[in-house]
C-alpha cells in the first residue's frame, strides 16, 4: 500500500475512533445527567422532609411522656413501638427504649397473670364447678422482644435470655438449655410474618434441632417465603430424626406434615388422637429427592421395635403406621411399602381391638379427604341418637348444643334449628348468641351479602356485632352500588349509637365504620371521625388497640371462647390512612383524643405513615 494512502487510512481511523468516543461520552453524560426536578417535585420533597421532622418530634415527645404512664402495658407498648419507628435514625436511643419497654412489660405481664387468676377464681365461685373459660391476655414481653429482635439480633438474644429465666421462675423449676426454644420460634414466626425472612431464620436456627410441632410448622411457614432455605433445614431435621433414639411414629407424623399436610398435624397417644391445625394448606411441591429422603427416614423409624420411651405406645404406633401407609403406597418404593405392611401386621398383634377397628376422620384427614364428609354425618347421627336416649332435659339440651356447634363449624344453616330445640331458655339464649355471632363472622369471610343482611335483621347479636356486620356488608357492596352501601352504612352507624356512651365498644364500632367509609365514601370520613373522637373520649376503658371479636359460650358440658383479631377496631388502621390523606388535620384529630392510650397509638400510627422508608424513597 502506498505510504500516503496508509496515512490517510490511519487518519480516517483516528478521526472515526475519536468521533465514536465523543459520541459514547456524550451518550453516557446524557444518561447520567439527572433530569431537572419540577417545582411541584421540589415542593413535595420539602413537604415530606418537613412532615418527617414533625413526626420524629412527635414521637420523641411521646417517648418522654411514656416514661410516666401509670399503665405498664401502655408504657411497654408505646416505648417499644416508638423505638422501632425511630430505629433507622437513632439506634442507640432505640436500644435504651427497648430495654425500658421490656422492664415495663415484666410488670404488665405479672399484673395480667393476677387478673387471670382472679377471673378464674370468680368463675369457679359462681358456677360451683372446676371449669372456666378465659380470653388469653397478651404476652407483653414477647411483643417487645419481637420488635427488638427484628432490629437487633444481639439485643433480641439478650432480652430472650431474660424472658427464658423469668418464665422458668414462673414455672418454679430450674432452667434448661432448650427452655427458650418455644419463645425463640414464636418470635421467629412473627419476624417471618413481617417479611424479615433471613432474620427469622437466623433467630429460629438454634431451636431447629429437634422435631416438634412448632419447629416443623415454622419450616412450613418459611417454605412459603423461601422454599430452598426451608427444604435445606428440613433435610437436616430428617438426619437428626434418623439418628435419634427417641424418634417414634409421632416423629414421623410431624415430619410427614411438612410435605403432605402443611400446618395440619395428627398424632396418636395410645388410642387417643390429637389434632392441631394452623390453617392447613395443599401439599408442598418438594423435589422427588427430598420426598425419597423422607420415606427413607420414616421407614427406618417405623420399622424399629416399640420402646418404653415411645410417645405413641403400641396403639399409637399401629394407628400412625396405618395412617401413613397410603402415602407409602403412592410414593415409596415397593419393597419399602411391603416391609411397612409386614410391620403393620406385627403391630396388630399387640394393638387393642379399638385401635385395629378405628377407621374414622382422624385416620384420613388431609390424606383421604373424600372420607371426611361421611364421618361428619356419622357424628351428627351419633349425637341425634344420644339426644333420643337422654334421660333428662338437661342432657338433651347439652346434646342439642353440641349439634348446633357441629353445624356452625360446618357452616350448616341447621345450626339455628338445633338451638331452637333447647328447652332451657337461658341456655338457649346463650347458645343462640354464640351461634349467630359465629355465623356473622363466617358470612363476612365468605362475602355472602344477602345472608349477612338477613342475619343482621333476625340474628341474636349485640349492638357491636350488628353494627360490625352491617359495616362490613357495606364494604362488600362497595362502589358497585354506592347508594345501597351508603344506606347499609347508615344502619351500622345507627346501631353503633345504641351502644352505651361509656362502653369501649362504641368507639370500636365507629372505627370499623370509618375504615369502610374511607374506601367507599371518603367525603364522609371526617364526620365519622368526629363520632370516633367523641366516643373515645367518653369511654375511660378504650385503649384504641387489641381490637377483636370475642364471644363465649358456657354450658354444663361445653365451654367455648372464640377470639378473632379485627384491627379496624384499633385507631392504628384509620390514622395511618388519614395521615396520607391530610397529615395536619390528622395530627389535630390525634391531639383531640383525651386518653393516653388512644392518643399514643394514634400518634405512633400517623408518624409511622410518613417515616415509612418506602415512602421516603
Amino acid at each position: 500500500m502506498p505510504r500516503h494512502l496508509f496515512s490517510i487510512f490511519v487518519l480516517i481511523s483516528v478521526v472515526s475512533a475519536s468521533a465514536y468516543a465523543q459520541k459514547k461520552t456524550a451518550n453516557a453524560n446524557q444518561v447520567k445527567a439527572p433530569a431537572e426536578k419540577s417545582g411541584a417535585e421540589l415542593e413535595a420533597e420539602r413537604v415530606l422532609k418537613e412532615r418527617r421532622a414533625n413526626a420524629q418530634s412527635l414521637l420523641i415527645n411521646l417517648a418522654v411522656d411514656a416514661r410516666n404512664f401509670a399503665d405498664a402495658t401502655l408504657r411497654a407498648r408505646t416505648q417499644a413501638r416508638i423505638a422501632d419507628a425511630l430505629w433507622s435514625g437513632d439506634p442507640d436511643r432505640s436500644r435504651a427504649m427497648f430495654r425500658s419497654a421490656f422492664d415495663a412489660a415484666e410488670v404488665a405481664d405479672a399484673e395480667s397473670q393476677q387478673r387471670v387468676e382472679e377471673d378464674i377464681r370468680q368463675q369457679r365461685a359462681r358456677t360451683g364447678r372446676g371449669g372456666y373459660v378465659i380470653a388469653t391476655p397478651p404476652d407483653l414481653r414477647r411483643e417487645v422482644l419481637g420488635f427488638a429482635a427484628k432490629r437487633d439480633r444481639k439485643l433480641g438474644e439478650e432480652l430472650l435470655a431474660r424472658y427464658k429465666d423469668q418464665k422458668a421462675d414462673e414455672r418454679r423449676r430450674p432452667t434448661t438449655g432448650s427452655d427458650n426454644a418455644p419463645q425463640r420460634l414464636t418470635i421467629a414466626q412473627e419476624l417471618l410474618n413481617a417479611g424479615e425472612v433471613q432474620q427469622a431464620f437466623e433467630f429460629a436456627d438454634p431451636a431447629l434441632l429437634s422435631v416438634n410441632l412448632q419447629s416443623v410448622d415454622f419450616l412450613s411457614s418459611l417454605r412459603e417465603k423461601d422454599a430452598a432455605m426451608a427444604d435445606q433445614r428440613y433435610r437436616h431435621l430428617l438426619q437428626q430424626a434418623r439418628l435419634s433414639a427417641q424418634s417414634d411414629a409421632n416423629t414421623v407424623a410431624l415430619l410427614a406434615s411438612y410435605i403432605f399436610t402443611p400446618h395440619l398435624y395428627i398424632t396418636f397417644h395410645g388410642n387417643a388422637p390429637s389434632m392441631s391445625s394452623m390453617g392447613a394448606t395443599p401439599p408442598a411441591n418438594v423435589s422427588a429427592e427430598l420426598r425419597a429422603e423422607f420415606f427413607h427416614t420414616a421407614s427406618a423409624i417405623l420399622m424399629r421395635p416399640i420402646s418404653e420411651q415411645s410417645t405413641a405406645g403400641p396403639d399409637g404406633q399401629y394407628l400412625a403406621v396405618k395412617r401413613m401407609l397410603p402415602l407409602f403406597e403412592q410414593f415409596a418404593p415397593a419393597e419399602t411399602t411391603a416391609a411397612l405392611k409386614a410391620q403393620l401386621d406385627n403391630l396388630s398383634a399387640v394393638a387393642s381391638n379399638g385401635a385395629r377397628n378405628r377407621d374414622d376422620e382422624w385416620m384420613h384427614r388431609g390424606i383421604d379427604p373424600d372420607k371426611e364428609p361421611a364421618n361428619k354425618a356419622d357424628r351428627e347421627q351419633t349425637l341425634l341418637d344420644k339426644a333420643d336416649r337422654a334421660k333428662t332435659s338437661a342432657e338433651r339440651d347439652d346434646t342439642y348444643m353440641e349439634l348446633s356447634l357441629l353445624m356452625v363449624n360446618k357452616d350448616d344453616r341447621r345450626a339455628r334449628d338445633y338451638v331452637d330445640k333447647i328447652d332451657d331458655m337461658d341456655l338457649r339464649n346463650a347458645v343462640r348468641g354464640y351461634i349467630d355471632a359465629s355465623i356473622a363472622w363466617k358470612v363476612i369471610a365468605k362475602k355472602e351479602i344477602e345472608r349477612a343482611l338477613e342475619l343482621a335483621r333476625i340474628g341474636d347479636l349485640t349492638h357491636l356485632q350488628r353494627s360490625w356486620l352491617l359495616s362490613q356488608t357495606a364494604g362488600l357492596i362497595g362502589v358497585k352500588d354506592r347508594d345501597r352501601a351508603r344506606l347499609v352504612l347508615e344502619d351500622a352507624a345507627a346501631e353503633a349509637r345504641r351502644i352505651e356512651t361509656s362502653d369501649p365498644d362504641r368507639p370500636r364500632a365507629f372505627l370499623a365504620l370509618a375504615n369502610v367509609a374511607f374506601k367507599i365514601n371518603r367525603s364522609s370520613i371526617w364526620g365519622i371521625m368526629d363520632d370516633v373522637i367523641r366516643a373515645a373520649n367518653s369511654s375511660e376503658n378504650f385503649t384504641g388497640e387489641d381490637g377483636e371479636m370475642t364471644f363465649r359460650l358456657i354450658g354444663k358440658a361445653t365451654r367455648a371462647v372464640s377470639q378473632y383479631p379485627f384491627h379496624d377496631f384499633d385507631v392504628t388502621s384509620i390514622f395511618g390512612k388519614l395521615a396520607d390523606e391530610d397529615y395536619d388535620k390528622t395530627v389535630e384529630l390525634a391531639r383531640g383524643l383525651q386518653g393516653q392510650a388512644p392518643r399514643a397509638n394514634a400518634v405512633i400510627a400517623l408518624a409511622r405513615s410518613v417515616l415509612d422508608e418506602k415512602k421516603k424513597k
